[in-house]
């Protein structure tokens, strides 16, 4: 085999790391980049946060325009102020009042609801301050070492006089104890099964409640059935309610929790930052940057200095490395601002509709209609619009939202398909509640505004609004 040096010449595309740092940001919603900041500015001696005062001087010169790319210096020369972002400060959460460090029982309210809790804690640390015996608290935490997430008894009184034999217990002290912890917080805790944990939160309600008794005869397992199968006739016939009781008492039912338990989770609570805020100024709306939630970095000036005196020493090459590796970061955050803004702006145009009106005049809009006119990608609309929200007057909406597909109607034109799903709701929010509406009456009376969809895609729209077919939707008049 006979071997060559050959030598080409071509072109091609290589996506060089800052590049790849811009896409990364630009993926991030504003909670995943505060935490890239923050380790960011950990790594890295030539970033530091700007002060608050810096950066409201900023917002009052330019409160809606961001900063260019191009302000940030690429040369390491002059004295000139550093290129800043805005930048919302740390969060500090304030010191334990506590008076002593050792102390770690869980008495003390301020350190325990600092820390996610799960049920069972939640269980132990009332059972600390309920009064029981030694051998009633053995027998507690039995009980409570059997509720499932949902806060259900899932064992058995037989199970808690097998897991305790020393203590010789019998069936009447487990279910005193157990009554004990139905007590507990949250209500309905320790039931056996739905009607039990259902009538739990009703003996809780004032006696005085109406409907409250009749709607402790529903908690009755076979009824609870027949709810399910919605055979209003013969529930009356069982509980000698009339229709006139056994609607009311059905709602006061439905306002109940199935689930006490999944309220107290270890799960910590989720929030989004909005980080474009949607406000109608001289008649039309506009969309700016959400000052509050934008960083705000600078380039520390003293290192800044000591490269431009350095002599080329390892130290210099190291502060050297980390300014450029600073400027590209500031360069990437503000091109992060720049499209999210762009995009923004575009979408709050294009749905001017939905701002004045609601999602009924939601216009048909896709990734490419906002690519084409903000002169990007694709891939690149789609990445600035995922976990991104927008604070409008109509509340918060994360930026996908106010894309939709195209629906036709009658006389040729385009419809929005949020803008059908709002108007199913509000035709089934307004039907009869003895008589509901079916998807292909729903059909008919949007063929008649002009809107020509298939029964099935109706179905479907009304699933994803999480409303059931008309079959499940009938109740009492």
């Amino acid at each position: 085999m006979k071997q060559t040096l050959d030598l080409r010449i071509g072109q091609h595309l290589t996506i060089t790391p800052q590049l790849q740092q811009a896409i990364r940001l630009l993926q991030l919603s504003s909670i995943e980049l505060e935490q890239e900041i923050r380790e960011v500015l950990e790594k890295n001696p030539l970033l530091e946060e700007a002060d608050h005062t810096d950066g409201e001087e900023a917002a009052a010169e330019e409160p809606a325009e961001a900063v260019t790319a191009d302000e940030v210096r690429d040369d390491g020369e002059g004295d000139a102020d550093p290129a800043e972002l805005d930048w919302e400060g740390d969060y500090e959460p304030a010191p334990s009042s506590s008076g002593s460090g050792d102390d770690d029982n869980d008495t003390n309210f301020e350190a325990r609801n600092s820390r996610p809790t799960s049920l069972r804690d939640h269980l132990l640390w009332q059972l600390q301050m309920t009064p029981f015996s030694d051998r009633d608290r053995l027998v507690a935490i039995a009980i409570i070492d059997a509720i499932d997430e949902d806060g259900y008894f899932v064992g058995g009184v037989d199970d808690i006089l097998a897991t305790l034999p020393d203590l010789e217990l019998t069936t009447d002290e487990v279910e005193a104890v157990l009554h004990q912890v139905q007590n507990f917080d949250p209500v309905g805790v320790a039931a056996r099964h739905l009607g039990e944990c259902l009538d739990l939160q009703l003996r809780r309600l004032d006696p005085a409640t109406p409907y409250r008794d009749a709607a402790r005869l529903l908690t009755d397992p076979t009824h609870l059935k027949l709810l399910g199968q919605r055979d209003f006739k013969e529930i009356k016939r069982l509980t000698h309610l009339d229709s006139e009781t056994l609607g009311p008492a059905m709602a006061l039912l439905k306002g109940l929790n199935p689930r006490p338990g999944s309220h107290v989770s270890t799960a910590p609570n989720a929030y989004v930052v909005p980080e474009i805020l949607v406000k109608k100024r001289r008649g039309s709306w506009r969309a700016d940057l959400n000052i509050a939630a934008m960083p705000r970095l600078r380039i520390n000036s003293h290192y800044e200095r000591m490269i431009q005196r350095g002599r080329g020493s390892a130290q210099d090459r190291f502060l050297h490395d980390h300014l450029q590796e600073a400027r590209w970061f500031l360069k990437s955050l503000q091109s992060r601002n720049e499209t999210l803004l762009k995009v923004a702006r575009v979408i709050v145009d294009r749905q001017r509709g939905f701002f004045d009106h609601g999602p009924e005049a939601m216009r048909p809009l896709v990734l490419h209609d906002v690519a084409g006119e903000v002169g990007m990608h694709e891939s690149t609309v789609s990445r600035v619009t995922t976990n991104k929200y927008m604070m409008t007057p109509r509340g918060i909406f994360e930026l996908k939202y106010f894309f939709s597909s195209h629906v036709g109607t009658a006389d040729g034109g385009t419809c929005s398909a949020t803008a059908i799903r709002s108007l199913i709701r509000k035709i089934i929010e307004a039907e009869p509640p003895d008589r509901p509406i079916s998807d292909s009456k729903i059909a008919d009376l949007l063929l008649e505004q002009g809107i020509n969809i298939a029964r099935r895609t109706i179905a479907k729209y009304r699933e994803s609004l999480s409303i059931p077919p008309s079959s499940q939707r009938k109740s009492l008049v």
